[in-house]
């Protein structure tokens, strides 16, 4: 059995492609990379649809029902990773990755950084890149296309985001990760900011050779409440994981606690919010198998409203070909009431894809 293909399970959903990038410039100082993906996904989920008077002329929605429909999701990602060294142990780096989706609407710049990395104290870099709890959430965020429904929802702070100063830095089997988003120059026709901006940090630690990792960390943004139009409303986030891998078997857990970081599904006000996660992954050959469970709830719920958040199995498995190309299959059990949130936010949902990463 192929070991590392666990590694490269458990890292699926954040691998860029940037492992097997191809160096095109390369000389005593300086290298350029150029890597990414091309993902082919078919999404089959419930969706909602409108119907429209045949002589509408004000498109006034008359109908809506829900049907099963094939979505094309497809995907590509292009990244440049480039370093040049400006001091003994010192490199001067930049990084930049576009998204592009069958949906050209969605396409986006995942990231857009510089900075300096040092081999001995870590680096940090300046502009789109990750916040500091990503490294956590990677701990059941493991699946071929489902994402963590506790780890996604991460404040802006503390995920990928814009006008963001990033650190981290590894001592030997210690990672240690913090950042701060500025406040930025956007404003709404009252004169009042909208950017959220705010700092969080992390810590991973690898407990020797025995498979065991543990890892805490912390976020906390201030942002705008569009309801009042008020300013400076806090919100926070507490993370707790562990993982255990032994031989082909690998094992996650994360914990969640928030304030004013979720909308309940029903009365969409902001809420408090709490949430636990399981992950599992087994490598058979050149197979890996994935499933992850989650769960999150609405802590204030003052109102009696449906209070849960998420609640959804998933299943997986996944063939590597090499390491340059895997077929999967995903399918998503979604436990939510569909009589409480709609058949929509209640849908199950089966993916098959298809990836090439250069």
């Amino acid at each position: 059995m192929n070991k590392n293909l666990i590694a490269l399970a458990v890292a699926a959903a954040t691998f860029s492609g940037a492992a097997s990038a191809a160096t095109v410039y390369s000389d005593d100082t300086s290298s350029l990379a150029i890597g990414g993906r091309v993902e082919a996904r078919a999404l089959l989920s419930e969706n909602g649809k409108t119907e429209l008077p045949a002589d509408a002329t004000n498109q006034q929605i008359i109908d809506q029902h829900t049907s099963n429909d094939v979505t094309d999701i497809s995907r590509v990602r292009v990244n440049i990773d480039a370093k040049t060294q400006i001091a003994d142990g010192v490199q001067g780096i930049g990084y930049f990755e576009r998204e592009f989706n069958s949906d050209s609407s969605n396409d986006e710049n995942r990231y857009i950084y510089a900075g300096v990395n040092s081999d001995k104290y870590g680096q940090i870099v300046y502009g789109k890149a990750d916040g500091s709890l990503g490294m956590l959430t990677d701990f059941t965020d493991i699946m071929a296309y489902a994402g963590s429904v506790v780890g996604g929802s991460k404040l802006a702070v503390a995920d990928r985001t814009t006008n963001n100063l990033a650190y981290a830095g590894t001592f030997n089997n210690l990672t240690f990760k913090a950042n701060y988003v500025f406040d930025g120059a956007a404003y709404n026709d009252a004169g009042k900011k909208t950017d959220q901006s705010g700092f969080s940090t992390a810590a991973k630690y690898n407990v020797g050779d025995t498979g065991l990792a543990l890892g805490v960390g912390y976020a906390q943004q201030k942002d705008q409440t569009a309801a009042n139009n008020t300013v400076n409303q806090t919100s926070k986030q507490t993370f707790a994981v562990a993982s255990y891998t032994m031989g082909d078997l690998y094992f996650g857990g994360l914990y969640k606690y928030g304030h004013r970081d979720a909308n309940n599904l029903v009365t969409n006000e902001l809420t408090d919010s709490q949430g636990y996660e399981f992950a599992a992954a087994y490598t058979m050959g050149k197979a890996v198998f994935t499933t992850t469970y989650g769960f999150m709830k609405d802590e204030r719920n003052t109102s009696g409203a449906y209070d849960e958040l998420a609640n959804a199995l998933s299943v997986d498995g996944t063939y590597y070909f090499n390491s340059n190309f895997r077929t999967y299959a995903s399918y998503t059990f979604n436990m939510l009431d569909k009589n409480k949130v709609g058949k929509v936010a209640a849908s199950d949902q089966v993916v098959l894809g298809a990836r090439y990463d250069f």
